[in-house]
Order: structure tokens, then sequence, then C-alpha cells
């Protein structure tokens, strides 16, 4: 027998030997018969069908109680199922739980949780934590005030959403370590207990899921498969796609029906929340352009806005020759909800990235240390200001130089 199976053989045993109140007594139960008078002698079978009356009544009542428990402990488990549990009757006799009971029933929901996952939340694979989720953009993402604000407020407004008619897609824009796969699993860790090792996210890298085009067919349908199964799963989904640039464009098509608006009333509909995130390196260079013109003319990192780069990003994404995501239905559909871009890190962005690395390990810095950390990186232009060419990427291999 399964161990699940065997598991719940053992609950229904022991829901049955919770205590139970003392049945009513049963007519002609007390006394002693050997001091019945022959008067009574000739009313037993009377008394006879009294008692089993009587029985039957209080196993309909003991029944009744068995039955209250496992309303009571289905709803403490799985609270998305108890509706018509807390509207019902309490029972037929208008018994209530026994104190003795009630602890039993306790233990034993402690007991089941210990090896199943049950929360008020009817999920606890989902946790949903925003305030989490705002403490580390705020915290531990640097430079990227844009980043911080735009995903913030889309994913959890969409999260928020009564019933959403599409899945939504965030696609995120920028060189190579300035923050797109961090912020990605910032939203694994905050919105899942188990973060990106959660039953409900999946990562795929596009060369090491998807390397041979000559097998796009075979591709195509593992991925739906994936998708499907993962939503079947979990009423919420995260789905990752590193190098989103290389994804080969048969692909890209086969996800648009999983990006498309539904209908109300249509099958899809009420299909689970599902975010699709798409990171890539393609137009990072528009987005340093932008910004580098930005800080030349006196403009303040900070004061940098959507309006100032969105429209460099969406242009060298719909031109560029070198990757089919600028030419899918993907974007030319827009079903893409936001394009979110990264942008170049400065010199003071390392340092703050090298900080981190120490603090995350606890090993003791100095202010000496990070200035040495963010003098290995490699800056471009040759002309200011200077932008990291890989961000924060390296920053932990470069600690090593530095400690005693």
């Amino acid at each position: 027998m399964p161990r699940g199976s065997l598991r719940l053989l053992w609950l229904c045993v022991l829901l049955l030997l919770l205590p139970l109140p003392p049945p009513p007594p049963l007519a002609g139960a007390l006394g002693h018969r050997g001091s019945a008078a022959p008067r009574e002698t000739a009313e037993e079978p009377g008394r006879a069908g009294q008692a089993f009356r009587d029985l039957r009544e209080g196993l309909r009542a003991a029944g009744a109680l068995s039955r209250r428990y496992w309303a009571l402990f289905s709803c403490r488990v799985w609270p998305e199922t108890c509706e018509q549990d807390r509207t019902a009757p309490a029972g037929p006799l208008g018994w209530s739980l026994p104190l003795l009971g009630q602890q039993y029933l306790d233990i034993l929901i402690t007991w089941y949780c210990s090896f199943q996952d049950c929360c008020d939340s009817g999920d606890c694979r989902i946790s949903n934590n925003f305030t989490g989720l705002q403490a580390d953009l705020s915290v531990r993402l640097h430079g990227q005030h844009l980043a911080r604000e735009l995903v913030l407020a889309t994913v959890r407004g969409y999260l928020e959403l009564p019933q959403p008619d599409k899945a939504l897609a965030l696609s995120f824009h920028g060189w190579s370590g300035t923050g797109k796969n961090f912020v990605a699993r910032m939203l694994a860790e905050n919105l899942y207990r188990d973060g990106l090792r959660s039953d409900c996210v999946r990562v795929f890298i596009t060369m090491l899921h998807f390397p041979h085009p000559k097998y796009v067919d075979l591709y195509k349908e593992q991925l739906a498969d994936q998708v499907r199964e993962t939503q079947a799963r979990c009423h919420q989904t995260l789905f990752i796609f590193d190098e989103a640039e290389k994804l080969h464009p048969e692909l890209l098509e086969a996800l648009g029906q999983h990006l498309e608006h539904q209908a109300p009333g249509s099958p899809g509909a009420e299909s689970p929340r599902t975010i699709f995130l798409f990171l890539s390196n393609l137009g990072g260079n528009s987005i340093n352009a932008a910004v580098l013109g930005l800080l030349k003319a006196g403009w303040s990192r900070e004061a940098i806005t959507m309006e100032h780069v969105e429209p460099h990003l969406r242009a060298e994404i719909l031109v560029s020759t070198d990757s089919g995501f600028g030419h899918s239905r993907l974007v030319k559909e827009n079903l893409i909800d936001l394009f979110v871009p990264f942008l170049p890190l400065e010199s003071r962005h390392v340092r703050l990235c090298a900080r981190d690395a120490f603090l995350s390990q606890a090993l003791p810095y100095t202010e000496a240390a990070l200035d040495e950390i963010a003098r290995m990186m490699v800056y471009v232009p040759k002309e200011g200001p200077l932008f990291s060419s890989q961000g924060c990427k390296s920053v932990a291999q470069r600690m090593n130089y530095v400690l005693p």
C-alpha cells in the first residue's frame, strides 16, 4: 500500500478513536436482575424493545459526532472545502465536542500537518509575501529604481485580481549582471515557500533545455506538457525563461497561446494565475546608450523614467536580426504586458554588491576591500560615466583576491 494511503487509513482509525460522550442510560440497565419481581419479569419484552431503540439512537448520535469530528478536521486542514461545514448544524442531539476530544483533534491535526501541506491559505506552497518582496527589492537590488517599482506594482496588482483574463508576461532586458536573474529569484522566494525549488515554479535556460534546433518539435511538445502539468498542480504558477532572445521562433509562437486573453466563460477563463518571465540581454545596448546620454546631460540617475528608456528598448527589440524575439507574436500582438529595463551599473553599485556578498557569508570586510573589488571590474565606455561591463556578476569570485 502506498505510504500516503496508509497514513490516510491511520487517520480514519484515529478519528474513530476520538473520545465520545457517554451514551444515554438504557432503560432497564440499572438495578439488579436478581431482585426483579415477577411483575417486572413480565414486562421484559417491552423493556428490551425500548433498550434497543435507545441503543440505536445512541449509535446514531455517536455517528453524527464522528462525522462532526471529520468535518472539523477537514475544515482545519482544507479550509477551502469547508463552507458547508460552517453553516451545518452541530448534530441531531445538539452534542458539542468533549474538551478531551478537542485536545485530541488538535494533536491529530498537528500530526497530519507534519507530513502534509495544510495551512490557512489552502496551499502552503504559495506565500505571496509582498512585504518581503518590497524589502528585498529595496535593500538587495542596487541601481534599479525602475525595475524595483515596476515589478512590485505589476506582480502585486496581477495576483490581487479576482479573476485575471490572461497570464502576466514580463520581459526583463539589460546587460549581464544587472539583476535580471536576481529579481526573478526574489519573486520565486517571496511568492513561494520553496522558492525556485517549488512545484509551482519552472526555470528554462534556452541553451540548456532547448539547445538543438532540429528537435524543436519535440521541445514544443515537452514545453506544452510541462506548462500544463505545472498549472494542474498549482493554481498559481511561475515560468522563467533565461536567455529568452535565443529561443527558437517556433517555441516563441507556441508560447503565444498561453499568453492570450481569455474571454469570460471560455474554457481557459478558469485557468490558474500564471506569470511568465523572459530574461534577455537584448536591448541592453540601447538602454545603456539612453542612460549614458541622460547622465552626460546632467540628469540624476534616479530621475530617469520609463519614457526615457522604453522607446529605445522597444526599437532595438523590433529591429534585431540576431533574435526572433522581436518578430514573434509575443511582441507583435502585445502579449508581453511589460518590458522592464535594467540600467547599467556604476562603480558605487558594484561596491554595494560586494558588501552584500561579504555579509551573506558572514565575512568581515573593509572599505578598502570594497574599493579594490570595484577597481577589478572592466568599465565602459572609455569616457565617463563608466558602467561595469559585467554588472555585479563576478563580484563573488573577486572576493577571493581581497580576503586575508
